[in-house]
């Protein structure tokens, strides 16, 4: 890991959520002890059974929370977007994490010592608000991605983790291409099937015309047919 060049006052305006509701005093004591950090594509955040010791906030970048399974299997459990905060449940639970991060891309990212947010959320009931709502969102997408991905056969898996990869990133220029390219493994991994399943899914998807497929670039041709498979499941 490298000490990214950026100085944090140019990153501040990125922070809204988490300063708006500290006090003068409270933001100063923030950003005096933050520190930023980049990781290159497939680096690793944090691993399964460290300690945590920082609340992370996405400030540019991509990353994937995984888990490795039975077998080496790899499950990706959600992927983040800038600007958003990760790494703290485990903290707050008082455990070790029970996942693993990683960059997909090169990334930059925010460190707040946990001690100095954990005194914050003592003294400003506003800023543990905030993380409740934030908890209970991420809550309600696993509650519900738990469901598809144990009920939704491969296609309606699949068509769910496009229209959700472009939820999150968004499209290019151009209106359609997903403004992120995972590797094809990732792409498995994110909807719950084998890499060859997921290879042999996206084929039928081009052939049927509902996407178009450049390399890792994946294009959404007929976005409402996509809708109607990952419904059906």
């Amino acid at each position: 890991m490298t000490r990214k060049s950026t100085p944090l006052k140019d990153i501040l305006p990125k922070l809204t959520a988490i300063l708006a509701p500290l006090n003068e005093e409270q933001r100063t004591l923030l950003t005096r002890n933050a520190t930023i950090q980049t990781y290159k594509k497939n680096q690793i955040i944090y691993a399964e059974d460290d300690e945590p010791t920082h609340l992370l906030c996405l400030i540019q970048g991509k990353v994937k929370i995984y888990k490795d399974g039975i077998g080496g299997r790899t499950q990706i459990i959600r992927v983040i977007k800038p600007v958003d905060f990760f790494g703290y449940r485990a903290a707050f639970a008082s455990q070790d994490y029970v996942t693993s991060a990683a960059a997909l891309e090169q990334t930059i990212i925010v460190k707040f010592p946990l001690n100095i947010v954990t005194r914050l959320l003592q003294e400003n009931a506003q800023l543990g608000w905030m993380f409740i709502q934030h908890l209970s969102v991420y809550l309600g997408t696993a509650d519900q991605r738990t469901v598809s991905l144990t009920q939704k056969h491969i296609r309606g898996r699949l068509a769910e983790a496009l229209l959700s990869l472009k939820e999150n990133y968004g499209l290019e220029e151009d209106g359609s291409t997903l403004s992120i390219y995972l590797s094809r493994e990732d792409l498995a991994n994110f909807s719950n099937m084998t890499t060859s399943n997921a290879i042999r899914t996206l084929s039928n998807f081009a052939t049927e015309k509902i996407i178009a497929i450049d390399g890792r670039k994946i294009k959404l041709i007929d976005e409402e047919r996509l809708k109607k498979i990952s419904t059906a499941g």
